[in-house]
């Protein structure tokens, strides 16, 4: 597992979903793995929430795991999100991912249910009890209705020898700081909201798991770059630059802004959604094209 968790570092961009049709695009999907790779992403990120995973079958789910570990063939880390609502689902997707060889899994917490703490610590050892790849929390509260706690965390670390960090998607730098000044200054944090790219990775962050990577994967890459060489000031400036796109990601539910812009830009044949996700208002649209003009990327 050490080789593994040497890599898992770094931009690496949840890639969203492509359809047409109705269906899932899937030639589309491994030009996107690509466009990732060539552009500097170090890793990529599957089914996770710019996916729109909760509209996709568990076979579809499984086929783009496999798809997106068999295009990258090795060359950076695949991390696949395998959490569900459903302990069943959950571990059908996990099995699926770990027999197939993802780098690491990513597990959010089971939405809509709200259950306990203990009842997460015991859902979490049941899915990760049958394989040793790295695995990490899906923190995202204000999707799932439901957080973890430090205690949780240290729980976790001290009962799962590979539980390795979280995907932090809340606007909340003290939890971070205390899982790795509390529990383990080893856990691996990924930003999960762009606003806090720059100031979570400045708190020890080890890397991105951000939207707007769909768009300008070498930026983020750079950003990346210039934390690790201790060029603070130019990571800031990096972090600046991106400020109006990455607040243009929340301009509407995500990825409804991501796969519009990214459309415009020409990354993707179609900009389409399945229901109860709807593409782009022409209001919107009009909003975003002035975006993209502001930052140089039309």
């Amino acid at each position: 597992m050490t080789a593994a968790l040497d890599r898992l570092k770094g931009s690496i961009p949840p890639l969203i979903t492509p359809f047409r049709g109705g269906e899932v695009d899937y030639d589309a999907y491994a030009g996107l793995v690509e466009f990732q790779i060539k552009n500097g992403s170090h890793g990529i990120l599957v089914n996770g929430t710019t996916s729109e995973p909760s509209t996709l079958t568990i076979a579809e789910r499984n086929k783009i795991a496999s798809l997106a570990i068999k295009t990258a063939a090795g060359r950076v880390p695949v991390v696949v999100a395998t959490g569900s609502q459903s302990l069943a689902e959950s571990e059908a997707l996990t099995r699926h991912a770990v027999e197939e060889g993802a780098d690491a899994l990513l597990i959010v917490t089971p939405y809509y249910i709200r259950p306990p703490q203990r009842g997460l610590i015991k859902y979490y050892q049941a899915l990760t009890c049958f394989h040793d790849v790295p695995w990490m929390v899906y923190h995202i509260p204000g999707r799932t209705a439901v957080g973890v706690t430090v205690d949780t965390v240290r729980t976790l670390t001290e009962d799962c020898p590979n539980f390795v960090g979280l995907k932090h998607a809340v606007n909340d730098l003290g939890f971070v700081s205390e899982c790795l000044g509390h529990v383990s200054p080893d856990l691996k944090f990924f930003v999960g909201l762009e606003e806090l790219s720059f100031p979570m990775m400045a708190v020890g962050a080890v890397g991105l798991m951000n939207a707007v990577g769909n768009l300008n994967p070498r930026v983020l890459a750079d950003m990346m770059q210039a934390v690790w060489d201790n060029h603070m000031q130019a990571g800031m400036a990096l972090h600046q630059k991106l400020l109006e796109v990455n607040q243009a990601v929340f301009y509407d539910t995500n990825p409804i802004p991501i796969k519009y812009m990214m459309k415009r830009m020409g990354l993707i044949p179609e900009n389409e959604h399945r229901l109860p996700m709807v593409p782009a208002t022409k209001e919107l649209e009009k909003r975003l094209d002035g975006v993209l003009e502001r930052a140089g990327l039309i």
